[in-house]
């Protein structure tokens, strides 16, 4: 196991911020701050997060410590095989690679949409 925390912010959690969402902000925080704090906003999350809260994107990509993560190849691939691209792109970066042999927690405001999925949540709801 890695001393390293990796979180990626559904657009649940995305949409959360841009309301003030006290968690967020320490995730936010802590990622531009503290050493061995990682936090990612996936494309198609940052999107839908956009759509229900316009600006956000914008915001999320000037922000220190929030990584931005590219709707590559594999996570095209892996979109594809899903009902919703946000879903889809946050559970195939939630996954473990090199970067995150551990795979990434799941920040969200909505926990009960990742029940039986194979990851591990962090709960920012109000």
């Amino acid at each position: 196991m890695s001393d390293q925390i990796h979180v990626l912010l559904d657009e649940t959690a995305l949409a959360a911020a841009g309301q003030g969402n006290i968690v967020v902000s320490r995730l936010i925080h802590r990622a531009a701050t503290e050493a061995g704090w990682y936090l990612y906003a996936p494309t198609c999350a940052l999107v839908e997060a956009d759509r229900a809260r316009p600006g956000i994107a914008e915001h999320f990509a000037a922000l220190p410590g929030v990584t931005i993560l590219d709707l590559d190849l594999p996570a095209a691939l892996a979109v594809a095989r899903e009902a919703t691209w946000a879903a889809a792109h946050t559970l195939h970066a939630a996954s473990p690679t090199p970067e995150r042999p551990d795979g990434a927690f799941i920040a969200t405001a909505a926990p009960h949409r990742w029940a039986g999925q194979p990851v591990r949540v962090l709960d920012v709801s109000p």
